[in-house]
């Protein structure tokens, strides 16, 4: 009996000798190789969104909601709007944004530290108006026998009050580039600049002739001043043209009764225009971040709407900054073969450590060869 344990013993110790190294390097290449790839996501991360009840802030929740049974906390951080959220975004103190088309200038630095996960959905331009405040402001002025008393055109804003949302939205610098291109002066019109809920309001009371908002159709400030009696929206007769000179805008149509078929509301086409809004990452967010962002927009945006055919969105068409490798490859493919059949984490740490794995494979396996022998020996 005291032989055969000497025997055991010795056979143990050899193995040790023989295979203990290979098996450390193994350990500490592929420990090396998980630090060095770092292929888990962080557990939490900040997607700055909009204000209250603005469709950015309700899309958020959706965000945060779809991200949950991964693991994933998403901080939504509340703002005045897209260009706010570019702007932390550009300073890095937050991870993913919602950021509008046309929202500001672009700068060379924003393609070496930005990308986009593509575009959303269009967020048109809806300008609400009175009825009766655009028809006394016409009755005051000469030859009113030529003057529409719809408003088709910015150059009808003239002596009317308009709101056209907060500084940190884009759309007082979209505006101003519109108005501009009409060669119209802001100083023709009264121009206020609150956030959209009290802006509605007032427009509701009368403290204000017209209000301009960027939101998609999922706002409900929107959905209730289409629905709200002598409050009514202006049709962008030259919508096509807008489109050809401001890349980032598309022309859209609000098809006659879509809001509400039963009331026929509208009761007729309405032409708009609508930049494409976008998620913008930050280039230190995770790359597998960005891959669960990527799913979660293509589950949250690729329904029809209002303005779009089912999985119409996303889509890598009007962006303005480069698309992300993981955003490209779900739009042009959809899921990875692995992500169907596997649990997120595996399919995850797979596609970030396959190349690195391979390359240890290739070289451990031939050294594996000389461990028999020595262990003979």
């Amino acid at each position: 009996m005291s032989q055969a344990i000497k025997n055991t013993f010795f056979s143990v110790r050899d193995l040790l000798i023989s295979f203990g190294p290979y098996v450390f390097a193994v350990l500490l290449l592929v420990g090396l190789s998980y630090w060095w790839m770092n292929p888990t996501p962080p557990k939490h991360v900040t997607l700055a969104t909009g204000p209250a009840q603005s469709a950015y802030a309700e899309f958020g929740k959706q965000y945060a909601d779809w991200l949950k049974p991964y693991g994933i906390t998403v901080d939504l951080k509340a703002t005045a709007g897209s260009s706010e959220n570019l702007q932390l975004l550009r300073d890095g103190k937050v991870d993913l944004g919602f950021v509008q088309g046309g929202t500001s200038d672009a700068r060379p630095q924003d393609e070496d530290s930005l990308e986009s996960l593509g575009s959303l959905f269009v967020e048109p331009i809806w300008v609400f108006y009175r009825e009766s405040a655009v028809k006394s402001t016409q009755s005051k002025a000469k030859s009113t026998e030529s003057k529409p008393t719809n408003l088709t055109s910015l150059a009808q804003f003239n002596g009317l009050r308009v709101n056209w949302d907060t500084p940190g939205s884009g759309v007082p610098n979209l505006m101003k580039r519109m108005l501009d291109l009409n060669r119209i002066e802001p100083a023709s019109m009264s121009i206020t600049e609150m956030d959209d809920t009290p802006a509605a309001m007032a427009l509701i009371a009368g403290e204000v002739d017209v209000i301009v908002l960027a939101q998609a159709p999922e706002s409900l400030i929107v959905q209730m001043l289409l629905m709200t009696p002598g409050i009514k929206l202006m049709d962008f007769a030259q919508n096509e043209a807008y489109s050809r000179r401001f890349p980032f805008l598309s022309p859209v149509t609000l098809p006659r009764g879509v809001v509400d078929l039963a009331q026929d509301v509208p009761r007729d086409n309405i032409h708009l225009v609508a930049p494409t809004t976008s998620l913008i990452a930050n280039e230190s967010t995770h790359p597998a971040l960005l891959h669960l962002f990527s799913m979660a927009a293509h589950n949250l945006h690729g329904s029809a709407g209002w303005f779009n055919k089912a999985f119409e969105f996303p889509n890598a068409k009007r962006d303005e900054l480069p698309i992300a490798k993981e955003a490209d490859r779900y739009i042009k493919n959809g899921a990875p073969f692995l992500q169907r059949h596997l649990p997120f984490w595996a399919a995850n740490l797979i596609d970030r450590m396959w190349v690195v794995l391979g390359i240890l494979l290739a070289v451990l396996l031939p050294l594996s060869k000389v461990l028999p022998p020595l262990y003979k020996f």
